[in-house]
């Protein structure tokens, strides 16, 4: 359960974790005793795009990442009143300098631990790359060279891959004990 709500937002009364019966069963929700606000909790919708760029595939490093080995796609989240489409543009432009020519969408995928939807273009995209300040550096993979993660992202990768007839190989990551 989030511990980003401990107030209610709409008379400031310390919310209660209560169980109600719902429509798909039981759960469990922040609600105000006083006035009934409830923290849903939904899932947040996340942007990712498989930037195809001078026939190869573009990932970036992340400014805050400290594995100074690891790319990724390009994410972002939407802005009020976009569309998806808009919003990866938006966000391939706003990351790389870089303009998207087409886009098409791979798919919907989970990112439980954030509690986040991804939903992954894949893109083409032309123009000089010029990262945002929250990019260190990028690079270009030939498609039969990049590997893909075990997370919501790679497997996005890894399908976009798939549909372009090349088979995805992972990375293998050390499980997590904490």
């Amino acid at each position: 359960m989030s511990g980003a709500y401990k107030f209610c937002p709409a008379c400031a009364t310390p919310l209660q974790l209560v169980v109600a019966d719902e429509d798909g069963g039981a759960k469990e929700r922040l609600r105000c005793p006083a006035c009934g606000w409830t923290h849903w909790n939904n899932p947040t919708p996340v942007l990712a795009a498989v930037i195809e760029y001078q026939g190869k595939i573009l990932l970036a490093r992340n400014a805050a990442w400290p594995n100074k080995s690891m790319y990724a796609l390009i994410t972002g989240f939407m802005e009020a009143g976009e569309s998806p489409q808009a919003g990866i543009a938006r966000e391939v432009k706003e990351e790389t300098n870089l303009d998207v020519t087409s886009l098409s969408l791979i798919g919907a995928y989970e990112f439980l631990r954030m509690n986040q939807v991804i939903i992954a273009y894949g893109v083409q995209a032309q123009g000089e790359v010029r990262l945002s300040p929250e990019l260190v550096d990028y690079r270009l993979y030939d498609h039969d060279k990049v590997k893909c993660w075990p997370a919501g992202t790679g497997y996005a990768l890894a399908e976009w891959l798939r549909a372009k007839g090349y088979e995805p190989e992972f990375v293998e990551w050390a499980r997590r004990t904490d």
